[in-house]
């Protein structure tokens, strides 16, 4: 996947100027194609748009593309291009969107480069979106196959089979295909919940499949957001803590995601935040079935034990592996935490935390916490290549 020599030697001079005017392109691209477009505002996540994530996250992406393409030292942007699939496919993203995306996209950043936008210029971008489009239809296009989804009739219907309170804010939803099998996953994967919402508007969320594969079901774990410093509640979230009860038929993608356990024999370092506790769960139930002799060490940090979501279920995993120890930290009330193992206080620290040797590390868990977190496993000796980590919402 190359650039024609004349589009590599423009963008290399230009590089620099486009990156600077990314996040201003991709807020200018986002209000014209909805404007043209309002259909696609039910693909989009409306929330990640108003608090600013999803543009700045398309704009990291393009830019970083273009710099793989110009110079042969930058790292391997394979990774970053199989995350996005992946992300395309839970939200039945199709090849001919990408015809609009593509028109709006590189006509915004002709209106922000307005004069400097040469037809050298527009045609070199237009070389770059086109080789980071072809690339994701082509793998986009294989993960469908993979599982026979029609990207055309992305959602099946799924029927709430039961529902879990795990604590004020957080419940699990066992779902079952209202006809068929469950399509088979991989452990650490997600899926889409698509929700029709009372202004008319149609949502999809992610979430983690929190139980390991089972063939009849999947569990998904949800926290209902709350929204803090102005910001709203979250919609989708709302709704299906409102609304999703036993009987209750949901709209939900193919499995996707690529951070998932690989078949291996290495310890595993599981180190989450919150509601990041989802694929550690269902990572746990895989192997407390299929490796109960697999060393894992689980590191933890939330609320209050109170707030700790899927607990019981992981005490369960605990107890009958014979080589797992876990650690949680607690903000408030560690001290009285009925835990297996006794909880600390304050802000997860992994600086004195003994860890075996050659680890695999899944991470999850707000954005600041795992840039923490990988600093001081790093710190410890592992390796950057080590460490996996899953984000929600746009990967920043």
């Amino acid at each position: 996947m190359k650039l024609s020599p004349e589009s590599e030697a423009v963008v290399k001079a230009t590089a620099d100027v486009v990156a600077g005017i990314a996040d201003e392109a991709t807020v200018v691209f986002y209000r014209d194609m909805f404007e043209a477009h309002p259909e696609l505002l039910n693909v989009f996540n409306q929330a990640n748009q108003a608090i600013g994530e999803q543009p700045k996250a398309l704009a990291a992406s393009v830019v970083a593309f273009a710099v793989h393409l110009i110079d042969p030292d930058a790292p391997d942007f394979t990774p970053v291009m199989q995350r996005i699939a992946h992300k395309h496919v839970s939200l039945g993203i199709t090849a001919s969107q990408y015809l609009i995306v593509g028109r709006y996209l590189l006509g915004a950043v002709a209106k922000v480069l307005g004069d400097a936008a040469t037809p050298e210029i527009a045609a070199a971008w237009d070389e770059v979106y086109w080789l980071f489009a072809t690339a994701l239809i082509a793998e986009e296009a294989k993960l469908y196959a993979e599982v026979g989804t029609d990207p055309e009739a992305p959602y099946r219907p799924y029927r709430v089979v039961e529902r879990f309170e795990e604590s004020d804010e957080v419940f699990s939803l066992l779902l079952s295909p209202v006809s068929g099998p469950v399509p088979s996953h991989y452990t650490g994967q997600y899926v889409s919940i698509a929700v029709d919402l009372p202004d008319g508007y149609r949502q999809p969320r992610q979430y983690t499949i929190s139980s390991g594969p089972r063939g009849d079901s999947l569990r998904v774990t949800i926290k209902r957001v709350r929204g803090v410093d102005g910001a709203p509640d979250g919609r989708v979230s709302g709704w299906l803590y409102e609304n999703a009860t036993p009987g209750t038929v949901l709209d939900v993608s193919q499995p996707a995601g690529d951070v998932i356990l690989q078949d291996s024999d290495k310890p595993l370092v599981l180190v989450s935040a919150g509601i990041g506790i989802t694929p550690v769960a269902a990572i746990m139930e895989d192997l407390s079935r299929r490796q109960p002799d697999r060393t894992v060490r689980l590191f933890h940090a939330d609320k209050t034990h109170a707030h700790h979501a899927l607990y019981a279920n992981l005490r369960r995993q605990v107890l009958a592996m014979s080589d797992v120890k876990a650690q949680n930290w607690y903000e408030e009330g560690a001290e009285t935490a009925p835990t297996l193992y006794p909880a600390r206080s304050g802000f997860m620290d992994l600086s004195d935390v003994e860890l075996p040797a050659e680890a695999e590390v899944f991470m999850c868990g707000p954005l600041p916490f795992m840039q923490m977190a990988r600093k001081s496993l790093m710190e410890q000796g592992v390796s950057a290549e080590s460490i996996h980590y899953e984000v929600f919402g746009p990967d920043m």
